[in-house]
């Protein structure tokens, strides 16, 4: 199914919207919940997977991948049922960047964290991609499972803090698990040891690193959700025990 061809603007600086122009007939699906605002015309339907599936079967499989990803079990589809065209707008429960990626010019194919995906043209497919190693499955940082995107359009993804595009050309690149954002056909990831005993346990940057070999595009992400939500409990708790060291 060719996908909804979209125009779009993006909005803001360090917490970005991405705000979807859609043509009277167009639709776009997104996460439930990461909808911010829709002008008149707009109607919103949710759907269990990305629209794809057919028959009972197909959609209890599309179910099945949502739950193996730990995402909902829907999507909600927002189409223009209007004359003219109309706004939606989208945006991740967190501060960072709204990266977009035409999937027409990287093969057709892009794997990505699960919590990346925020929205996509209507024919997108979202399915899983197993990890072909099983070091990477149990070590990964992410799990066994990341998510498949695959169509002829657009897809917007959602990263923490600036987003980073490397290119590689037959090259190796290593990175902290929960940085990696996304990657495209001809990239092989695998899960390694960060280095010796000492460095894994002293030096600061965990225990195993992402590897990524190949040719093509990889994107990354200089503040995940996970490291700063762990700074926030930090300290958070660093001054519930002050606040109790002070009454006595």
């Amino acid at each position: 199914m060719s996908s909804h061809q979209l125009d779009y603007e993006i909005l803001g600086a360090s917490a970005q919207t991405v705000e979807i122009i859609l043509d009277p007939g167009e639709t776009v699906i997104a996460e439930a919940g990461a909808m911010n605002y829709m002008t008149e015309g707009i109607r919103f339907e949710t759907r269990m997977g990305d629209g794809s599936e057919g028959g009972v079967l197909g959609k209890l499989w599309g179910m099945g991948k949502r739950m193996l990803t730990g995402e909902s079990l829907f999507l909600t589809h927002f189409s223009n049922h209007g004359k003219g065209q109309a706004r939606v707008a989208f945006a991740a429960p967190y501060p960072g960047t709204v990266v977009p990626v035409d999937l027409s010019r990287v093969g057709g194919r892009l794997v990505c964290q699960k919590d990346s995906f925020l929205c996509a043209a209507h024919g997108t497919q979202i399915g899983i991609s197993f990890s072909k190693r099983i070091g990477a499955g149990f070590f990964g940082g992410e799990g066994f499972i990341l998510q498949k995107l695959s169509g002829d359009s657009l897809v917007f993804l959602h990263a923490g803090g600036t987003v980073i595009r490397k290119e590689l050309k037959d090259e190796t690149l290593r990175l902290d698990t929960g940085c990696l954002v996304g990657f495209t056909d001809g990239i092989d990831y695998d899960i390694a040891l960060a280095g010796g005993l000492k460095s894994m346990l002293f030096g600061g940057e965990g225990i195993l690193l992402a590897t990524l070999k190949g040719t093509g595009s990889v994107w990354i992400q200089s503040l995940p959700f996970s490291r700063l939500a762990e700074r926030v409990y930090e300290a958070t708790w660093q001054a519930r025990e002050d606040q109790l060291g002070g009454g006595k």
